[in-house]
């Protein structure tokens, strides 16, 4: 009687298991989608600035219409401009580059769209009570409480999105421009939560839980870093990405990439009150003395850049 012969599966399944590919595919649907509403909110707000520089030389052209005043239509344009068309495009770059340098789908399809309809919801609600005159008449924060809040809600989707795509990676290293948006995510919720403490006295109408100086003082701090958090930290980090991408050549130096993350988080954010100081002609204000510890930013940069948390000392003398 013939012994059958025993195979041992083992190496067989073995060498399957190398040959297998992992498979996964980027979302390039949500790039697309903020993409086109890019291109839309950028001829709004364009359209909006064309109208204003008509009405700087010629008033009539608002044919005594409330709703497109100088004063009613200019923050509808700084808002179509920086948080709609520029937002979108920054969304647009963020959820193109991140997949690609994590070599990883979005942590969760249901936050990018969550991100696109939820902010562009925003952008449609700015443009509808910002000609009513439902404003907190705070440069680049003009919306009011509700709002506000969406915009929280929102920008959390988004950071939890980001960060999740980062834990989830294929790629071990993780490359500076990543770096840049994560400091634009966490920077400009705090940001936000900070300056838009309110207290509110009905539907659409709040009031700052600060007064005076320091109100003027924590708007323009956040006012400067905005410019610095939406407007220009997440396009460098875009930089990062698609220059070396057009050139077909690796960055030149990636220290010097490195020390100019840190640059721009340690030298940009401290003095952002001079602005305000430096600006206001109340005599009043040019008395106070706003002081930023100095010291601790040198102790930090000569301990190997650790992070730190500066803030105003509102009223204290610089010794």
């Amino acid at each position: 009687m013939m012994n059958a012969a025993v195979i041992n599966p083992e190496p067989q399944a073995q060498a399957a298991r190398a040959s297998a590919v992992e498979t996964f595919r980027y979302d390039n649907r949500i790039v697309r989608a903020f993409a086109i509403a890019t291109v839309v909110w950028g001829l709004v707000g364009m359209s909006a600035g064309l109208l204003l520089a008509v009405e700087l030389f010629f008033p009539g052209a608002n044919l005594d219409w409330q709703f497109i005043t100088f004063g009613r239509l200019r923050p509808v344009h700084t808002n179509a401009v920086v948080f709609a068309f520029v937002g979108n495009g920054m969304f647009t770059g963020i959820y193109y580059s991140l997949q690609r340098l994590c070599k990883a789908r979005m942590f969760s399809d249901k936050l990018s769209w969550l991100n696109f309809w939820g902010w562009n919801a925003i952008i449609v609600a700015a443009a509808v009570t910002l000609p009513m005159g439902l404003t907190t008449s705070k440069e680049y924060a003009e919306l009011e409480w509700p709002i506000k809040i969406a915009i929280g809600v929102v920008w959390v989707a988004f950071t939890i999105n980001l960060l999740g795509t980062i834990v989830k990676r294929r790629e071990k290293h993780i490359y500076v421009a990543i770096w840049f948006y994560i400091a634009t995510a966490l920077t400009v919720a705090i940001l936000h939560i900070v300056n838009g403490l309110e207290v509110p006295v009905s539907l659409w109408k709040g009031y700052s839980i600060y007064a005076g100086v320091q109100d003027a003082l924590v708007q323009w701090w956040y006012g400067h870093n905005a410019v610095a958090f939406f407007l220009t930290t997440p396009y460098l980090g875009l930089m990062y990405y698609y220059l070396p991408k057009a050139a077909n050549r690796p960055i030149f130096s990636y220290r010097l990439s490195i020390i100019h993350f840190w640059a721009l988080i340690f030298i940009y954010i401290p003095p952002s009150g001079d602005g305000i100081f430096a600006a206001s002609p109340v005599s009043a204000c040019q008395r106070l003395r706003t002081h930023f510890n100095w010291r601790g930013c040198y102790h930090a940069l000569s301990e190997g850049v650790k992070p730190r948390l500066f803030g105003p000392s509102f009223g204290v003398r610089a010794k």
